[in-house]
């Protein structure tokens, strides 16, 4: 693992230019992806915005914060979350896309899935990105999907699945394990002709508190590989466990993350927050 960098302070960050379906995100700066979970048990905000009027309200709200992007889930990633049939996924979703495309065709989404059938239903219905936290472990077919399609892709590294990720924390070093498996996955959708990939390092998912924090220390280490790096730390176990808070009151602490972040080279924030978000990019940036 090598730090591309000019300086020993100054950490390579990938710029490069989005594209599908005649939308286009460029990341010369950092962009802001606003999570809108239409789920009933998401660990924040969940049973929030399953109506589509909740949806087109909050959607509005977090594009006019400063929100580059909208992360639509409709499958509850949080520990232990319970199994959503692949047809209640696809409805949730379509129901969601729908509101959105009333409001705004324009709006540049990502699905937050770990199947490619809902994947392409999004799609068919407008998303610009496939967000995948299984890194296409948890569906043989997403990884061939993503070569006919060559759709903007969140790579993340997780373990297992949602109900027994918790239990697979077992790393000799994680920030090493991390980078060797998106430097496989990688590679190897770069020869089925899949060619825009983003990383996300997967913070909270089969990972301990304190391999979170190693992990984030050492995040720029994955900007060498060539790809552009999305953060996503809002309000997580990792801020409010060692605070010893509520998710409710874990802002501030994912802004001082969000900054670290960004210091060392993240292209992309996942966040709940996006006005606070977006005046941590506007700060970081005037650096």
């Amino acid at each position: 693992m090598n730090k591309n960098s000019d300086s020993k302070d100054t950490y390579f960050s990938p710029k490069t230019t989005l594209s599908f379906a005649g939308k286009s995100l460029n990341l010369d700066t950092p962009k802001i992806m606003g999570v809108l979970n239409v789920t009933p048990d998401s660990f924040y905000d969940g049973g929030e915005y399953e109506g589509e009027g909740a949806i087109q309200k909050q959607m509005e709200k977090m594009l006019l914060d400063g929100a580059d992007i909208i992360d639509l889930g409709a499958y509850s990633s949080r520990p232990g979350a319970e199994e959503v049939s692949i047809n209640e996924e696809k409805r949730r979703v379509r129901k969601a896309m729908n509101a959105i495309n009333e409001v705004s065709s324009e709006v540049l989404v990502s699905i937050d899935t770990f199947r490619s059938e809902v994947a392409q239903v999004a799609l068919d219905n407008g998303a610009f990105m496939v967000n995948d936290i299984s890194g296409g472990s948890l569906d043989e077919e997403m990884y061939s999907f993503l070569a006919s399609t060559n759709v903007p892709y969140v790579m993340m590294h997780m373990k297992g699945d949602p109900q027994t990720m918790q239990s697979l924390t077992d790393y000799d070093n994680v920030t090493q394990s991390v980078f060797s498996f998106f430097e496989q996955k990688k590679k190897e959708l770069k020869g089925l002709g899949a060619t825009q990939v983003i990383l996300d390092p997967g913070f909270g998912f089969a990972k301990t508190l304190d391999q979170n924090y190693d992990l984030l220390s050492e995040v720029e280490l994955l900007t060498g590989l060539g790809a552009p790096v999305l953060v996503g730390v809002s309000r997580k176990s990792m801020i409010y466990k060692l605070l010893e808070i509520e998710a409710q009151e874990a802002l501030n602490g994912t802004s001082v993350l969000n900054t670290i972040a960004l210091l060392k080279g993240a292209s992309i924030l996942r966040v709940h927050d996006v006005k606070e978000a977006r005046e941590t990019v506007t700060l970081v940036s005037k650096l």
